[in-house]
């Protein structure tokens, strides 16, 4: 599918190039992924077929607003990258800068993840032909989002989008990553990376509404400093598999980092969700909640771990995920798993997966709720509690509308309001 050499026909400098061809080497060498390895098990990675697609960077026009519509208009800056190129970059906003290939991105790439967690994040690094880093200043203060378009409606298109985030000391922002597309097939492989520095406020959302026939392989690398503080939404609304690997290193004392996901899986889709919360350094936090539902064929899956390092003490680490089943055919997997090194810390995890709850949809029934009027508001009311903390309140309306109709739809049933 993809070889060393089409990193000579990138640009970038010479010590990006040499980069690249070091990852190219890795990726060689490590080969194609297999469901029989643990952290692909449950997944459709073997009908990855290679003949479908073909790398490039062909640029093309913006995409759709899709959940997005009217924030950009707010936004600090907006960019919109399509089928492998920078299109736009509108930056509105002091204290905030937008770099590419050329013009200061190239030592830049890698700042969290010089290497991949994954075959696909070493291609990442090798192949991304449209890189963006977003630096906001040290105690900047940012009132309004900055907002990354992806688009991809290109078929039988293969590109590796890349976003490194810097946060300044004592900075606040919210950066916001859109990845929409068309019907045609396509292979997407997005790495973001997200460093925190010392005493600063980040919020990080991403948006993923892809066309049926897409296939997203992403990953999202962080850096947690001292006293920093990570707010991580993801939003998984389309694609025919979905993958996102979602890794959080806590390595300043006193960090703080929250992970909220909202997922719904329709038609064949497959939508994976990997995550990592790794304390290295003591007095430091993290909470993960992640909701999803699953209609028709659709499959979700869940893997998460705690780890604690053996010098990470007085950690309070909290993971849940909850799976609603909206047909007899739907399928969920969650396995929740802890590494713990050291004694002195608070862990929790939970799962669950199972229908609508028939005790919550028999108290709406006894008030004379119609039986699929009750179900649809039980799950509306099941992902309030996560829509309520992503880090974007804008983004928060636009995918309770979005639920809002595809719970109606589900279940035959007037818009749920």
């Amino acid at each position: 599918m993809f070889t060393p050499d089409l990193v000579d026909a990138l640009d970038g400098s010479d010590a990006l190039t040499k980069r690249r061809h070091a990852a190219a080497d890795r990726a060689v060498a490590t080969g194609m992924p297999s469901f029989t390895e643990e952290v692909w098990r449950y997944t459709p990675i073997d009908d990855l077929d290679a003949g479908l697609y073909a790398f490039g960077a062909p640029g093309g026009a913006a995409g759709p607003p899709g959940l997005m519509a009217g924030v950009d208009g707010d936004a600090a800056a907006v960019v919109h990258i399509t089928n492998g190129a920078v299109v736009d970059v509108s930056v509105q906003a002091d204290g905030v800068r937008v770099s590419t290939l050329g013009a200061g991105a190239d030592d830049l790439i890698g700042t969290v993840a010089p290497e991949g967690p994954d075959v696909f994040g070493d291609w990442n690094l090798a192949l991304t032909s449209a890189p963006v880093v977003v630096s906001i200043d040290p105690k900047a203060v940012l009132a309004a989002p900055i907002v990354v378009h992806v688009h991809t409606d290109v078929e039988g298109l293969t590109w590796f989008p890349r976003l490194v985030v810097m946060a300044g000391r004592t900075s606040q922002a919210t950066v916001i990553e859109h990845h929409t597309g068309g019907e045609s097939p396509a292979l997407i492989c997005p790495l973001t990376e997200l460093s925190v520095a010392d005493g600063a406020h980040l919020g990080h959302v991403t948006v993923q509404e892809l066309g049926g026939a897409a296939w997203q392989i992403a990953n999202l690398c962080s850096d947690v400093g001292r006293d920093a503080n990570l707010r991580i939404g993801h939003v998984a609304m389309g694609g025919a598999y979905a993958r996102a690997r979602i890794g959080t290193d806590m390595t300043g004392r006193g960090g703080h980092s929250e992970i909220d996901a909202v997922y719904f899986g329709r038609d064949n889709s497959t939508l994976d969700f990997r995550t990592f919360q790794t304390h290295v350094a003591p007095h430091t936090t993290s909470d993960l909640l992640f909701k999803g539902a699953v209609d028709d064929h659709a499959r979700a899956v869940y893997t998460g771990l705690i780890r604690i390092e053996a010098d990470a003490s007085q950690v309070v680490a909290n993971q849940t995920n909850r799976n609603l089943k909206l047909s007899p055919n739907a399928w969920a997997e969650s396995v929740p798993n802890l590494e713990i090194e050291n004694n002195d810390v608070q862990c929790s995890h939970a799962s669950s997966i199972g229908p609508v709850d028939a005790d919550q949809r028999f108290y709406l029934e006894s008030r004379g709720v119609p039986t699929d009027v009750a179900e649809a508001l039980v799950v509306r009311g099941f992902f309030d509690e996560v829509l309520d903390a992503l880090p974007s309140e804008q983004i928060s309306a636009s995918v309770r509308q979005r639920i809002d109709e595809l719970v109606s739809d589900a279940y035959f049933a007037v818009a749920v309001r």
